[in-house]
């Protein structure tokens, strides 16, 4: 609203006319808004969620610990605070900022969903699973199916002179064209063709290429989407690797969205992704405002209100700048809560059909694996890692967790240089 506003008066001599055409200045007003807005709006709604007792449905082995009582459905403060700068100081004409408020909304009232059904109908199961994947499946569709038919979702290529004596010279066509490319961690073109993947389709090549396209990005949402909602269990835990994750994408997202960088860097240059940037700096501000009151111990949950809609923001802003494969090291921690239940479960169900008990974690997802407390654990089971000597606070194993995804980022973004 306020970007669409300035757009009218920034060739007048009203002062500060212009600061909005500034991709930086946008930025760091929208992550100000949304640490604000958090910080406020989160304060506000606390106080009345203790009132009205809105407190999370424990399950029978966490009913006597002290987060009983906790107020939950806290994700809601994290929804505000991304909408209300995105709405100000974002291009609500841009098909990514479109795409990112309608996955914000729309995972945020299917969290809100199972919240409300654990919270109040005291049923603590929520919403069946299957349900989940069907929305969680029906967003991938939407985004896919929009990149590949919205004009605004566009790239420019690169080109690739080789110059002689070891040396290269890059640049990107002039023209911008729809691409149905992704980047590639180690490799040196950087770029994989999904077209050129289903090449033995042969002149169907194009279209198959942009059903595969469909299908990752369906994959993509789903599974960090949910991966972030396993993550959520300590206090901290997945707002402070979220953040450091949304950091990661705000710089991938600028350099993507930036022509100099780009054919520095010899990746894909991405127009009007400055509008990722803008959101992605929201949303780590919302993040960061969050843990004022999420950090140990922690006054607010999240829930699957919080927890799904991150998830999910992080893996469509990896698909809009086509960077989902950089995901796996990325969102290393969230792969690892995954593949830990997963692991849990079919070893479980191996050993009952042999008459054993067994598992291969304390207990699952991965990071509740550190601090379980061995009275709490079935002593008729036998158990492959056998964790800690003493059970760690949670307090270190959510800065544990924390210094992992610092690295993993890292990792990530010197992708980009390593090939």
């Amino acid at each position: 609203m306020l970007y669409h506003l300035f757009e009218l008066i920034k060739d007048s001599d009203f002062p500060g006319a212009r600061l909005m055409s500034y991709v930086s200045f946008r930025s760091l007003l929208a992550i100000v808004i949304a640490l604000i807005v958090s910080t406020w709006f989160g304060s506000s709604l606390i106080k009345y969620f203790k009132r009205k007792q809105i407190t999370e449905t424990l399950r029978d082995f966490d009913k006597n610990n002290l987060k009983a009582g906790v107020p939950t459905m806290g994700g809601i403060i994290i929804i505000i605070a991304i909408l209300v700068p995105c709405l100000l100081v974002g291009r609500l004409n841009n098909i990514y900022m479109i795409l990112l408020i309608i996955t914000t909304v729309w995972l945020g009232l299917l969290g809100f969903a199972d919240d409300y059904i654990k919270t109040f109908k005291k049923n603590k199961d929520g919403i069946s699973g299957k349900v989940k994947v069907v929305a969680q499946v029906g967003l991938g569709l939407v985004i896919g199916l929009t990149l590949y038919l919205s004009p605004q979702a566009v790239m420019r290529e690169n080109i690739t002179i080789d110059k002689g004596n070891n040396t290269e010279e890059v640049y990107h066509h002039p023209n911008a064209k729809k691409l149905n490319k992704t980047t590639i961690p180690f490799i040196k073109s950087h770029n994989l063709d999904y077209s050129e993947i289903m090449s033995f389709c042969g002149e169907y090549k194009e279209a198959a290429g942009w059903i595969l396209f469909v299908i990752v990005t369906i994959f993509v949402v789903t599974a960090v989407s949910n991966g972030a909602n396993l993550n959520d269990g300590m206090d901290g835990m997945l707002a402070g690797n979220a953040a450091i994750i949304g950091v990661a994408l705000a710089l991938l997202a600028y350099v993507s969205s930036h022509v100099n960088w780009a054919e520095y860097l010899n990746i894909m240059f991405l127009p009007g992704g400055e509008e990722v940037v803008i959101f992605s700096f929201a949303f780590i501000g919302a993040l960061i405002g969050f843990l004022w009151y999420n950090s140990f111990p922690a006054q607010v949950f999240m829930g699957d209100t919080g927890s799904l809609t991150i998830g999910g923001i992080i893996g469509v802003i990896a698909i809009l700048i086509h960077k989902e494969i950089l995901l796996v090291l990325l969102c290393g921690i969230f792969v690892a809560e995954n593949l830990s239940v997963i692991m849990q479960v079919a070893y479980f169900k191996r050993g009952k059909k042999k008459g054993i008990k067994q598992r291969i974690f304390r207990r699952t997802p991965l990071h509740h694996h550190y601090n379980v407390e061995d009275e709490k654990l079935d002593k008729e089971c036998k158990y492959i890692f056998k964790g800690p000597e003493r059970p760690m606070h949670e307090a270190k194993v959510t800065i544990r967790f924390w210094i992992v995804t610092v690295i993993m980022a890292a990792i990530t973004l010197m992708t980009l240089k390593i090939r």
